[in-house]
């Protein structure tokens, strides 16, 4: 499908293309109610306990009051629907705010101030200096005389580093004025989410045409919520608006993740719901057989002789709305409330600020911080997430010498010098590529000092080194780059620039020498992609050594190419590359065949080696987490030798003889299947062995391996505790999450940057580092944090506490609601099993509401070891790793614990009963504050550090359970006296002072 934009002229797509009103609003006032009790009542557990409330208004079965049901439902919708309607009215002031922006659009040719919302597609906008990018605009003229502009991309991609932009060749060297009343049609794709990607065509109208199609690309956009910077004015045509725009198209609430401990609960919830249904039909079959036996000989009783053909179904179903306290009805609430402050303790945790950048932890994600207590594999990217990502230009082999190894670095070694000195063709010709084969962008500053901007710290790393080595890159303008050659200014004519891609691995530059006219193509890309293109006859093997000796130290190697080129050749390719760059249909796979033509018959010029050093505390936290039994795989794109390097630097492996590598390589499929049975059948051998045996695995080997091997790799993943996949893909990263995710591990995936971003969406958790890179990836994260370092205490103190405390209140939340419910089954027992209910309806509602609310809220201050402990012997995760503090066994002791206090409450309250002669409602006063303080006594067992806090939390339970119940029976009466004698009287009051007793000696 294609999108055809009239320039300057929005009345021909006014209809058919949405106006630029941005709008990330969940409901509308018409629609809140409807849609807001549909998304609540879509969940099994809500359907459930409405039904429930509904069957309470049947005043022939209801053992109690239904406002003991609906109170509380109608609270805890209200409190999900409260907090829905707050986050859409914060969203709706946001769009407000962004849709009443005020914008330069040209209408009629004349300038004027129009609302952001107002735009549509075809209008041409004009923006400022810091001006925000109203829509997704194609640039068509700029204030700078070679058509750049600078753009801010970090609300976009989270990328700090400023991009370059430039207008289409079509629109070079245009009048402004003529701006004003240009005309022309775009033909673009329809609306998509690839901010990377714009495959469009630009045609102008008499008198404006300067040639018959002009190709554009991402490079001639500017993206709405950009920013323009370091250029006076720009324009552009708007071709997507709205929420048709990339970023809009990118919006969207990602699906929830659902955490160990989640399911778990489900499964204890259905387990429970099964129990329910039994007890209720036991029940209500021995009610009607009762009833029959001996209620109707009851003249009190007053059953009537015959009664309704759904006589039957009156008991079980009041059984039912008895036993429908099994399941609490708060539970949800409650984990989402605990779990918000938990993702607060996070961010507010100093101890996890990056005092260098001042950067602190994020929680994005308030759901999960439970699953950072069971991560059972941690998949690590290693650029920037191992390594701080400060590239140094420190080592290169250049026509096979070899600079920068007696001191460890080549920018001091003398005889590199000496060559740069008397201008040695092959080391000029190395430096030439360093400085111009790259997407930096030289900024002057006001004193006359040139810093380099760009995408990649590689790039960066070697336009600096070639500059320190007198080979300075000084200006960029549209098509025309400036050397400094010792004092000697050098022009070269960009004609074309082949990107680099994760599929070719390279970078090359078509350039022509504005002396000589000769036509020059350089290149710098991985060994892999660059010496199998070296011109034949050319020995490569010492650049394979090269390679291969700087990866045995942990540098980053990469290869640089150069040829020139025939004027007749490149011209017969040139028309071929526009005619791909045109193409609307597989563009960049057109673009990348024609690519591999040219890039031929290289003369390789060397080898240049960069430092990633290792963040701070990187082998620590990866040794402590490792102890703590978790698994490390690392993923990066970087060559073989480099990872393994990088790897036991980290402590990933330890060296032989305790350690030992396995690798798997091979470029066919027998070759590979061959590699990976062995490594296999090793690993099945030293499995029982104490050693620490780790694979390593190359990305083409990987692709075969997943695609026709991967029962066999599955088996590999189980057995193994260690990996290191080098040369990997994005998308390999997320398939590699994806299948230990198929193995039932919890995973966690960490990286930095915007390749990083599927593998972090694809785990069980996802940590973005705030690096260098931008924020993409942090964004994209469940976590943020600013080094690597910090994932250790993210881990042993956030994560198990969170764990620890969640599986205490969901069974304690289990254990309240059967405590009662069983008093209630066995009070049915001395009241001929008719499903009356013991307690009043202002009991039980406030029984769960109130009475056992607050030590739950306190639990979440909960710490049964210290942080300093936990940190200290990270074995302590194990018990978390498990699950052993919420599984079926431990959630069947909650079970038995509920069933025997419940026993011994309604023991007591029967004796209250028979000594005092009390009525009806003193008793089930005695028995709700046996369940009370009972349950004081299980947090404070269970609870391991008791604080003062909690204690007060008990007291207050005890005060709001007197003072609620007595001031509703005394309202017949009048007076505190009343109240007071009503309460001295009571013999709950002097069973609680004596538990009281017992509680705090």
């Amino acid at each position: 499908m294609k999108r055809y934009v009239y320039i300057n002229d929005d009345e021909l797509s006014h209809n058919l293309y949405c106006d630029n009103r941005i709008s990330n609003r969940k409901y509308t006032i018409l629609n809140f109610l409807p849609k807001n009790l549909w998304e609540q009542f879509s969940r099994f557990m809500n359907q459930y306990f409405l039904l429930i409330a509904c069957l309470q208004l049947w005043p022939l079965i209801t053992p109690v009051n239904p406002a003991s049901t609906w109170g509380p439902l109608i609270l805890i919708f209200a409190v999900s629907a409260t907090k829905e309607a707050w986050d859409d009215y914060n969203r709706y002031l946001s769009d407000k705010k962004a849709n009443e922006k005020e914008v330069w659009v040209v209408k009629d040719g004349i300038k004027k101030h129009i609302q952001a919302q107002d735009v549509h597609v075809g209008n041409i906008v004009w923006l400022r200096e810091n001006d925000e990018v109203p829509c997704d605009l194609v640039l068509l003229g700029t204030s700078d005389p070679q058509g750049l502009c600078y753009i801010e991309t970090s609300a976009l991609d989270g990328e700090t580093d400023l991009k370059t932009r430039v207008i289409p060749s079509a629109c070079m060297g245009m009048d402004f004025e003529l701006l004003h009343k240009m005309k022309g049609v775009i033909e673009c794709p329809c609306p998509d989410r690839d901010i990377r990607r714009f495959d469009a065509n630009l045609r102008l109208f008499p008198p404006f045409i300067d040639n018959d199609l002009c190709p554009l690309t991402i490079n001639n956009t500017t993206l709405q919520s950009c920013y323009l910077r370091n250029t006076e004015w720009a324009c552009g045509v708007s071709v997507y608006t709205g929420n048709e725009t990339k970023l809009g198209m990118s919006r969207g609430v990602p699906e929830p993740k659902l955490t160990a401990v989640d399911a778990m609960i489900d499964k204890l919830t259905g387990a429970i719901f099964v129990f329910q249904i039994v007890v209720v039909v036991v029940l209500g079959i021995a009610g009607n057989v009762w009833k029959d036996m001996e209620s109707r000989k009851q003249w009190y009783v007053q059953y009537p002789i015959e009664g309704p053909w759904y006589e039957l179904l009156v008991i079980p179903l009041r059984f039912e709305l008895l036993c429908s306290i099994m399941i609490p009805i708060s539970i949800k609430v409650s984990l989402d409330l605990v779990k918000s402050l938990y993702a607060k303790f996070i961010d507010w945790d100093e101890e996890m600020v990056d005092l260098e950048t001042g950067t602190p932890a994020r929680a994005a994600n308030t759901a999960i911080s439970e699953d950072l207590g069971q991560v059972e594999y941690i998949l690590t990217d290693k650029t920037g997430t191992l390594t701080e990502n400060k590239m140094i230009f420190k080592r290169c082999c250049i026509g096979g010498i070899f600079y920068g190894n007696e001191n460890g670095d080549a920018l001091k070694d003398s005889e590199l010098l000496n060559s740069v000195t008397c201008g040695s063709p092959d080391v000029m010709r190395f430096l030439t590529v360093m400085a111009v084969c790259n997407t930096i962008t030289p900024i002057k500053s006001k004193n006359g000092s040139i810093s380099y901007k760009g995408q990649s710290q590689d790039e960066e790393a070697l336009v600096r080194a070639a500059a320190q080595m007198h080979v300075s890159f000084i200006n960029k303008s549209t098509n025309i780059l400036e050397i400094n050659f010792n004092g000697i200014m050098v022009q070269y004519e960009v004609l074309d620039i082949l990107e680099f891609t994760s599929d070719r691995k390279r970078m090359s530059i078509v350039l022509k020498d504005c002396k000589d006219g000769k036509i020059l193509l350089l290149s710098k890309g991985a060994d892999e992609s660059i010496l199998p293109l070296a011109l034949t006859g050319q020995q490569t093997r010492s650049f394979a050594e090269a390679v291969e000796h700087y990866a045995q130290q942990g540098l980053r190697t990469l290869c640089l190419a150069w040829r020139e080129l025939e004027e007749d050749e490149y011209i017969e390719w040139s028309l071929i590359f526009k005619e791909a760059n045109s193409s609307l249909v597989d563009r960049e796979w057109k673009v990348a065949e024609v690519c591999q033509r040219l890039e031929k018959n290289f003369e390789i010029l060397g080898v240049a080696a960069i430092e990633d050093r290792l963040q701070d505390g990187v082998p620590e936290t990866i040794e402590t987490l490792r102890k703590a039994g978790i698994n490390f795989w690392m993923l990066t794109g970087d060559k073989q030798n480099t990872a393994i390097q990088i790897a036991l630097s980290c402590n990933f492996v330890s060296p032989e003889p305790k350690g030992q590598l396995l690798l798997i390589n091979g470029k066919t499929e027998d070759e590979v299947c061959r590699s990976l049975e062995r490594v296999l059948l090793t690993m099945r051998i030293t499995n029982s062995e104490p050693r620490d045996v780790a694979f390593v695995i190359d990305g083409w080997a990987l692709e075969i391996t997943l695609k026709h091997y991967r029962k066999a790799f599955t088996e590999l993943a189980i057995l193994s505790r260690t990996a290191i996949c080098c040369r990997v893909t994005p998308s390999q990263k997320a398939q590699l999450v994806e299948l230990l995710k198929t193995c039932e591990y919890r995973t966690l995936a960490i990286g930095d940057g915007g390749n990083d971003v599927r593998m972090i969406q694809q785990a069980d958790i996802g940590v973005g580092i705030s690096g260098r890179e931008g924020l993409q990836a942090a964004r994209a994260a469940d976590y943020s944090i600013g080094k690597f370092r910090f994932l250790k205490r993210l881990i042993l103190v956030h994560g198990r506490y969170s764990y620890n405390r969640t599986a205490f209140l969901s069974q304690y939340s289990f254990y309240k609601s059967l405590l009662i419910c069983f008093i209630q089954i066995l009070f049915s027992f001395v009241s001929g099993v008719s499903g009356t209910s013991l307690f009043n309806s202002v009991s039980l509602m406030a029984y769960n509401v109130f009475y056992t609310s607050i030590p739950v809220a306190v639990n979440v201050l909960d710490k049964d070891l210290s942080e300093k402990t936990v940190m200290q012997h990270p074995q302590i995760l194990f018990y978390c790793q498990a699950g052993r503090l919420l599984n079926p066994s431990t959630f069947a002791g909650w079970f038995g614990r509920s069933l025997f206090h419940a026993i011994v409450v309604f023991v007591i309250t029967l004796h209250a009963y028979a000594s005092e002669r009390s009525e009806m409602e003193e008793v089930s006063m005695v028995a709700l504050s046996g369940c009370i303080w009972l349950q004081a006594f299980v947090v404070a067992i269970e609870t391991n550090s008791f604080t003062t806090l909690q204690h007060l939390a008990v007291w207050g339970n005890l005060v709001g359970f007197y003072v609620i119940n007595w001031i509703v029976s005394a309202i017949p009466s009048s007076g505190m006296y009343t109240i007071m004698f009503r309460l001295c009287r009571q013999p709950s009051y002097w069973i609680s002072i004596g538990m009281m007793g017992a509680y705090f000696s």
